[in-house]
């Protein structure tokens, strides 16, 4: 090889490996971005909406669940979810582009469905104990509006028992058939998750999920992978964090 051809093949290297470095950094900063979660303040509580255009909503902090269990892409099933805060409420927006779905036959809004996680869901998983993560709450959505919340302790030997508390929180869902997108909306009480006076700077653990379709093919949406079967692995939540102003 002359001299030419071999400043010309470390040229090539050098730009291989900074391309690389360029590409390692942008996976890291896309992991630390999924790390935390901004919801931003509202100045009063409003009647709960599944309107993305809403003005409520346009001031929401925005995350999107996009990755398998085990961090592969999801495609189509790409979920956006907002979130705001009031000095009584926490709110959350599910935003669910489907194919079909796959409902419970005959749903009840009236009173919470037991299992409601075997058919298409979207959830929340929210934790205040730092110190205990193996304790939590779980708000759970149906495209029908059905719901299920429960307090979870993973140390018991049945942790769905927790599906008896109850959080007073509130739901609403519709299906947009044309445009093949559900939404979903709760309104969940500081109250129920032991915050007396929500702050700004205030966090919380948390992660997001959506279940999709049958068993036969059913998707796993998650904000935070869990590299497990399992939706309930408290060590991959990442951070809520109440703001007083939209920082996007």
């Amino acid at each position: 090889m002359n001299r030419r051809n071999r400043h010309t093949a470390r040229k090539v290297i050098q730009t291989v490996l900074t391309v690389g470095l360029l590409l390692a950094l942008l996976q890291l900063a896309t992991a630390a971005d999924r790390a935390s979660f901004d919801s931003t303040n509202a100045p009063q509580d409003v009647a709960l909406t599944t309107d993305p255009v809403n003005a409520f909503w346009k001031g929401a902090g925005v995350v999107f669940a996009e990755e398998g269990k085990d961090g592969e892409s999801v495609g189509s099933y790409r979920t956006e979810i907002r979130s705001r805060w009031t000095e009584n409420n926490l709110y959350f927006l599910f935003i669910c582009p489907y194919e079909t779905l796959y409902l419970k036959p005959e749903p009840r809004t009236a009173t919470e469905t037991y299992q409601l996680w075997d058919w298409d869901v979207a959830e929340v998983f929210l934790g205040t104990d730092f110190k205990n993560i193996r304790k939590y709450k779980e708000f759970e959505i149906s495209p029908q509006a059905e719901w299920i919340d429960l307090d979870i302790d993973l140390d018991k030997p049945h942790h769905e028992d927790g599906w008896a508390w109850n959080s007073g929180f509130v739901v609403m869902a519709r299906v947009d058939q044309d445009t093949k997108i559900w939404y979903g909306a709760m309104r969940i009480p500081f109250s129920a998750l032991g915050i007396r006076k929500p702050h700004d700077g205030e966090t919380l653990r948390i992660n997001l999920f959506r279940s999709q379709g049958p068993p036969s093919h059913r998707v796993q949406v998650a904000w935070r992978r869990t590299m497990r079967e399992s939706f309930h692995v408290p060590e991959r939540f990442g951070i809520l964090r109440l703001v007083a102003t939209p920082t996007r």
